[in-house]
């Protein structure tokens, strides 16, 4: 009998229904689902580090976009024939919708405490060059005719680009074509603040979390659970290691998901591997810069550079106060989590999973190239990326901190061969009694979309059932495009940054900008 099968609150001791492993954005997205689906069912998390959303979801290891594809040139490819593809750019935008709209009725029904995890911050796109521009007006071109990016707005007028982002254009050659694409409706958001609400929410509806404890191994029982081998990490504690009975499982554990699904033995997983990739961002506190410059811009990709590496220069609001950070400047760690092993890349190698690590490295040799470059960069060359961005920036008001680990997914096309896929893969095994999630960006910001597949996938026999009460969470679930839907309960950033005062001569008034320091959020 699998856990499908077995009724909620049979169990025995020690038992229990649902066991998310890693207390990221992923976890604790599906745990709310559960909870509001199936109310008796038990849940546990497991978190290895002393606090939720310390990896991926920290909101210093991540840009924090709120990917609704906007601004990202890597979601528009060009085509061969001159036009731009927007199928991936609509897909990504629409699974952002979904999480907004999740994220509006918790608030609405009070699941969440409030919205100070999102605020209003145009998302702008940034080329420089002839051949750049046009590409742009022709992406802007087949975007703002979609009801999605209706709102798009493109201008190669300098006097525009400068009211719209400042730093942009000050001290630029007046004699470089740039062009710029804004919109309006884009969000920053802070996962990390996010991740605890939904935790805390979980954690006042019954469910258990387990700070400090490591699950090592899965093992399948014949009874169709599963037995989790929990290490307590914690300096204090009474007995080491434990065993839990779980009837399904989800592993939301970042960089560390592909180890454990390869000891839970399923055959799904066989072929996977992993890349991994770090990184850094320059911030900046500086009052009189962070006032100038209110959007995430996104740049174009060097050649060879990863999706993940497009440069760009974002606002970030994080405990009620305004940032700038620039980056992301790619690096290499064998580490598969920020604050993991440094064998994670060694330990994950299999015999199943050789051929396609070799066979992708192979064929994307241009990407080797391309971080070992960044890895022997002068740190003025690095800040020169910055300058090119922003004419004016200079060293004194920008650190250098270090980004959150990222791990590339490796699989088998379809001829068997390795491929390094871009973007996030569900991974489940045959009976739906355990899921798991490999890959990076858009991440966090599909979540929502990203756990209704799992519970589709992992839960066939109840999904209908569970159809209707889904579609009030997230209408758009059941294919109701964003524009035909009421204005009124749209989900909307429900925050709006206030910003700083700056007099008639572009200069922050320092003592207006402190007075609102409580307000900002």
């Amino acid at each position: 009998m699998t856990s499908r099968q077995t009724a909620p609150g049979t169990q025995a001791s020690g038992d229990v229904d649902v066991v998310l492993i890693g207390a990221g954005i992923m976890s604790a997205t599906l745990g709310t689902l559960l909870q509001q689906l199936e109310p008796t069912w038990s849940i546990r998390i497991y978190e290895r580090l002393d606090d939720v959303a310390l990896e991926s979801s920290n909101p210093w290891n991540n840009a924090g976009t709120g990917h609704a594809a906007l601004c990202e040139l890597n979601y528009t490819p060009e085509r061969a024939d001159g036009t731009v593809d927007i199928s991936k750019a609509v897909a990504i935008n629409e699974q952002f919708e979904v999480s907004r709209e999740l994220w509006q009725h918790l608030l609405a029904t009070g699941r969440l405490k409030d919205s100070s995890f999102i605020s209003r911050t145009p998302h702008m796109t940034f080329v420089r060059g002839e051949k750049n521009v046009e590409y742009l007006r022709r992406r802007h071109q087949a975007l703002s005719a979609h009801p999605l990016f209706r709102d798009l707005e493109l201008s190669t007028d300098r006097a525009t680009i400068e009211r719209w982002a400042p730093l942009l254009t000050e001290d630029r050659d007046a004699s470089e074509a740039v062009a710029a694409t804004r919109s309006t409706s884009g969000t920053d958001v802070d996962f990390g603040n996010l991740t605890r609400q939904l935790v805390d929410g979980l954690v006042q509806n019954g469910a258990e979390l387990k700070l400090e404890h490591e699950v090592k191994s899965l093992k399948r029982r014949k009874d169709g659970r599963w037995r989790l081998r929990v290490k307590d990490r914690s300096w204090n504690a009474d007995v080491r290691t434990s065993t839990v009975d779980a009837k399904f499982v989800f592993v939301g554990a970042g960089g560390g998901a592909l180890p454990l699904l390869q000891s839970s033995g399923i055959p799904e997983i066989k072929g996977f591997g992993g890349f991994p990739i770090s990184g850094e961002f320059l911030r900046t506190s500086n009052p009189e810069v962070v006032a100038r410059h209110q959007a995430k811009v996104y740049g174009k990709a060097d050649v060879g550079a990863p999706p993940m590496s497009v440069p760009h220069l974002d606002t970030r609001v994080i405990d009620g106060r305004q940032y700038l950070m620039f980056g992301p400047y790619a690096g290499f760690s064998p580490k598969y989590l920020k604050k993991g092993k440094y064998l994670g890349l060694i330990t994950s190698m299999r015999a199943h999973n050789l051929t396609s690590m070799l066979g992708a490295g192979l064929k994307n040799l241009d990407l080797t190239q391309y971080l070992v470059g960044q890895l022997v960069a002068a740190p003025e060359t690095k800040f020169h990326s910055l300058q090119q961005f922003m004419p004016t920036a200079h060293p004194k008001d920008w650190e250098t901190i270090t980004a959150g680990q990222r791990v590339q997914v490796i699989k088998r096309d379809a001829e068997g061969k390795g491929v390094l896929q871009f973007g996030t893969e569900i991974v489940s095994g045959a009976d739906g009694t355990i899921a798991g999630l490999l890959g990076a960006s858009p991440g966090a910001s599909t979540a929502a979309s990203a756990m209704v597949d799992v519970l589709e996938t992992c839960f066939p026999e109840r999904f209908a059932s569970w159809r209707g009460e889904l579609s009030t969470l997230m209408p758009s679930i059941d294919g109701v495009p964003a524009d035909a839907r009421d204005l009124e309960t749209a989900p909307a950033a429900p925050v709006e940054p206030a910003a700083p005062v700056v007099r008639a001569d572009g200069v922050l008034d320092a003592a207006v900008y402190e007075s609102q320091a409580d307000s900002r959020v």
